[in-house]
């Protein structure tokens, strides 16, 4: 296909990326990443990102060779097919962003909005741990959670472009927030539901009167999910609790995958690649023991493969 733009709009960063395609083979030329800022207007940062991919091309492509296509990796809900962000939780105030279009206005080269689940199922299918199987679900876990489907061989968006969002499957009646409802898959499973729950848990145990390692951080508003990762690690109590209620919680939003899909393999994203020694045991065991039999000793689930470039793939992936 010739080079490429990806760019990956997420609700902690954003990233534009210039790269090289060749069949199923991926050359990255160059990369620019900057903090989402969520006080300015949506058009600030799509003009930022306009102007990285317009650096890149000024620094890495050659005059005589020109850009082919443009990839937008992006939370959703979206309109993939009119190329429009309609209201990603993780990108208040993100409003029906026409944001194809402001990209294509800039560069005159195709550009093709991709939700970021969809993207990343294709880069894991094309070129990782997806590689070899016609029924794969990616689940990406991180500032959001959502899956992306890849059936039968071919990717799977529904009838409104809004398959695979299991971020909004309600696991609890009670529990954090996420995806705009308590007790969420996303509420449990991503990077700011972790945060959120071991900002609940940390808090009860300083109300009983027992110590945690997460005392400081609760107090000075600014604990994150790795944080509590780095503590569960050293043996804090309530971190460790932490990780194991997301497992167990993770464990049952696949198993509904599962008796739903029966697919051949599950690839996790995002904190998962990181923390898969602190969800594994309590995951694993309860998909053992809510999912059925033999779809569940079929399904494979794995890391993803491209780890922690799987944006940058994604963004490529979405031009392709």
């Amino acid at each position: 296909m010739g080079f490429i733009i990806g760019m990956d709009i997420g609700g902690t960063k954003c990233a534009v990326l210039l790269a090289e395609c060749i069949g199923n083979n991926v050359s990255f030329h160059g990369r620019i990443e900057f903090t989402t800022d969520l006080t300015v207007s949506p058009e600030n940062i799509i003009q930022t990102l306009c102007k990285s991919g317009e650096q890149l091309i000024r620094e890495n492509i050659r005059s005589n060779v020109e850009l082919q296509g443009i990839g937008i990796a992006c939370g959703g809900p979206l309109d993939s097919k009119n190329g429009v962000i309609l209201s990603p939780p993780n990108l208040p105030g993100w409003n029906h962003v026409d944001v194809a279009e402001m990209v294509q206005t800039y560069f005159h080269v195709p550009v093709r909005l991709v939700n970021d689940a969809n993207a990343g199922a294709i880069a894991e299918w094309k070129f990782g741990a997806g590689r070899g199987a016609d029924n794969i679900v990616f689940l990406t876990l991180g500032t959001g959670c959502g899956a992306g489907l890849i059936l039968n061989g071919k990717l799977y968006e529904g009838s409104t472009d809004n398959a695979g969002e299991c971020g909004h499957i309600r696991l609890e009646k009670y529990g954090p927030p996420g995806y705009g409802k308590c007790g969420s898959m996303e509420g449990f499973c991503s990077g700011g539901g972790i945060a959120e729950l071991g900002r609940l848990i940390g808090r009860a145990y300083m109300q009983a009167g027992m110590k945690t390692a997460l005392e400081p951080y609760i107090k000075s508003g600014n604990l994150t999910a790795k944080d509590i990762a780095d503590q569960a690690r050293n043996g804090d109590p309530a971190s460790c609790e932490v990780f194991q209620m997301a497992g167990r919680q993770l464990g049952r939003g696949i198993s509904i995958i599962i008796d739903l899909l029966d697919p051949e393999r599950i690839i996790l994203g995002g904190m998962y690649m990181r923390c898969k020694d602190l969800l594994d045991k309590e995951m694993n065991k309860t998909v053992r023991e809510e999912s059925l039999r033999v779809p569940t000793e079929n399904c494979e689930i794995v890391p993803a493969a491209l780890g922690e470039q799987i944006g940058d793939y994604a963004a490529i992936a979405a031009a392709l």
